[in-house]
């Protein structure tokens, strides 16, 4: 049994060449809840569904979803700096495995990028991200495949997916999630999925 993390350590680590080193650490609901609820309330940040809600109410959130063993949300940052927002979680345990056939070794994915800077967008940048991602969630948690599933409508998250390697799945109507600590409205998203032989050829384990 490994020791417990604290929200300051890294679970994973990666030098990415030409890029800088990416952590994966913890979120912290309540000292990360500033730098979280900008990106989340932005407009850009829409269809990650808490656009409108306080500080308080994000960081709620994310301290309710610490007390989970099947939902964890993660704080990824480039050279110290925060970079995205990483949730991961269980699939047979989520509202996307009444969806598809869940197999073992399964692993389902949210991502949400930091915004880019007023100097414009950084080339290459998401392509780092999502290979330090599949890096922790494949190899780290020895999984076999992550799951996403990005709105329809949000195109561009579905595009940088299928570049990252992800092979488009079903289009499926997630169901609508009321119950006392979370509420999540229904949901048209398009599954994809990454294989660990896909992302990591090398790798046999």
């Amino acid at each position: 049994m490994s020791a417990p993390t604290s929200a300051a350590t890294p679970v994973h680590e990666q030098r990415i060449d030409g890029f800088g080193t990416v952590r994966i650490r913890p979120l912290d609901p309540v000292a990360d809840a500033d730098v979280v609820h900008a990106w989340v309330s932005a407009e850009r940040a829409v269809f990650w569904g808490m656009t409108g809600l306080t500080r308080a109410q994000v960081a709620d959130i994310y301290a309710h979803m610490a007390t989970l063993d099947t939902h964890h949300a993660h704080l990824v940052t480039k050279d110290g700096e925060p970079a995205a927002l990483l949730q991961t979680y269980e699939p047979a345990a989520d509202r996307v495995g009444e969806c598809y056939e869940v197999l073992p070794g399964d692993i389902g994915v949210h991502l949400l990028l930091a915004p880019a800077p007023a100097s414009g967008p950084r080339p290459g940048w998401t392509s780092a991200l999502l290979t330090a991602m599949a890096a922790y969630v494949l190899l780290v948690l020895d999984r076999r495949r992550v799951v996403v599933d990005p709105d329809v409508r949000n195109t561009r998250a579905i595009a940088r997916f299928e570049r990252q390697g992800f092979g488009q799945g079903p289009e499926v109507v997630l169901p609508e999630v009321d119950i006392p600590d979370v509420y999540l409205p229904e949901k048209r998203a398009q599954l994809a999925f990454l294989e660990r032989e896909v992302a990591f050829p090398g790798d046999h384990a």
